[in-house]
């Protein structure tokens, strides 16, 4: 047992677990043969700055979750009283992974297979280890109990920008799985930005988190044929990455293969690659030249929930749109607009989650500040009540639609038509969108695989609709 515990102490080290990992583990190259595991590139720079929490954002195949898998085995023999939890975003990568790591396991030098590393109960889930008190799990994201229960060592989450279903109540759950001094890794390839595990990236120096970065001129398998004459574009990559012309030609064929989808498969950068990928409903150079124009607001109120661009002008004429949560004050954000009914500009806005009383009570403040605005409450679900209470603040000049009744109905037909409406408006005037929250709900509005543009899973959309209906109705009335 005693070589078995220096082999636990080289596992602290960077060297060591190169070490281990090429005399003790094997896998399958691309060409399908059985090989020792041979660090790469990306591998080797992931060892050598890894830390307790640990975030990896990477082209397509590196390796990285290979690597991840074998170390993590190494990790579950050599200590003991170890739990790894790999969890994948779907079923079957879940199982592709764990396939992995019994082949890992099946190809193990002989003393160490039939020593402390001897399997108990083994199955398409999991393997124990009796000798060591230590066991290796892996599970989907997509069920509804991952983690519960366990007293977690090692969490690696794979793929994690592609969960299924509120990926960060998910990644919540198994976090409070993961025992004091754990390892935890979170790992993907880009899907837009938004979601789970972009917030996890963007806020990952704030929280402590390791962020390593490897983009696709990592994998020395990534070569095509050789560029002789470069573009612009080619020559700032050499010159900054040190590319070959071999990689340029390689690059050249992923644009031909892949498109407008190269950058988010083969990541060159961690700011393009999430901007650029994903669903998102709105347009991605619009977004991102309205995000080089943002002006902080010049008031700020509610703790941050009200802010302010453009105080009222006296004699202008204002909306302030009123897109009411479905959960109350214990749910999802309320949010109301307020925009110049002559030219569209956004003046101020509200995002905060309050009852409706609470909210009509707000929203009146807000509409009698500006010149007695005009209220357009989406009249949806909870939104009846919203109107109901503004029926009791005195002067509440509130819309009522072509139907003779308050308020704003978004069905089947008029959702798609301002949704619509509102992008291009984006596109056309950007200039009329103040806010950052907007801007990244706006990001967060993708395609869904029906085909229908909603808030991606997990975000919200109150400030999108909220808008979307302030401008339908400006359209109307102007």
């Amino acid at each position: 047992m005693d070589q078995w515990s220096e082999f636990a102490s080289l596992l602290q080290q960077p060297k060591g677990t190169l070490f281990l990992a090429e005399h003790m583990l094997c896998v399958r190259d691309r060409s399908g043969l059985l090989k020792p595991l041979r660090a790469n590139v990306a591998q080797r720079r992931y060892e050598a700055r890894r830390d307790a929490e640990n975030i990896v954002l990477k082209a397509r195949q590196m390796g990285m979750s290979t690597w991840i898998a074998g170390r993590f085995l190494l990790k579950t023999l050599f200590i003991p009283g170890t739990t790894t939890l790999m969890v994948a975003n779907t079923q079957e990568s879940a199982e592709a992974l764990f396939a992995m790591v019994q082949r890992m396991w099946e190809n193990l030098p002989t003393p160490l297979q039939s020593g402390i590393g001897k399997r108990g109960r083994a199955n398409a889930r999991q393997m124990t280890f009796p000798a060591m008190d230590s066991e290796f799990r892996v599970a989907s994201a997509g069920e509804p109990n991952a983690g519960r229960g366990l007293s977690v060592t090692n969490l690696h989450c794979s793929e994690m920008a592609r969960w299924q279903g509120d990926s960060s109540e998910t990644l919540a759950g198994l976090r409070a799985a993961l025992a004091p001094g754990g390892e935890l890794v979170l790992e993907s390839t880009p899907n837009g930005a938004y979601g789970c595990f972009y917030e996890q990236w963007q806020q990952a120096e704030t929280s402590g988190m390791v962020r390593h970065f490897f983009p696709w001129w990592y994998e020395p398998a990534y070569v095509g044929a050789r560029v002789a004459d470069f573009t612009e574009e080619e020559e700032v990559l050499v010159q900054r990455e040190g590319l070959t012309a071999e990689q340029v030609g390689f690059r050249r064929e992923l644009a031909r293969r892949f498109g407008a989808m190269r950058v988010q498969e083969f990541a060159e950068d961690a700011v393009s690659c999430f901007r650029e990928s994903g669903d998102c409903f709105f347009d991605r150079d619009a977004l991102a030249a309205c995000a080089k124009d943002m002006n902080a607001p010049m008031d700020v109120r509610r703790n941050g929930a009200l802010q302010v661009w453009l105080p009222a002008v006296p004699g202008r004429r204002y909306i302030a749109a009123v897109d009411v949560a479905g959960g109350g004050s214990g749910g999802d954000y309320s949010a109301v607009q307020v925009v110049d009914i002559a030219t569209g500009m956004q003046c101020a806005e509200l995002q905060m989650k309050m009852s409706p009383r609470d909210l009509a009570k707000a929203a009146a403040e807000i509409a009698h500040e500006y010149n007695g605005a005009m209220l357009v409450v989406e009249r949806n679900n909870h939104g009846a009540a919203v109107l109901a209470y503004l029926e009791q603040e005195r002067g509440a000049n509130v819309f009522v639609d072509r139907d003779g009744l308050p308020g704003w109905l978004t069905d089947v037909a008029s959702r798609p038509r301002m949704l619509s409406a509102l992008a291009v408006l984006l596109s056309s005037s950007r200039s009329l969108f103040q806010g950052e929250r907007l801007l990244a709900e706006m990001r967060s509005f993708v395609v869904d695989e029906r085909g229908r543009p909603a808030a991606a899973v997990g975000c919200h959309d109150d400030l999108v609709m909220s808008m979307a209906i302030a401008q339908a109705v400006r359209a109307r009335i102007a």
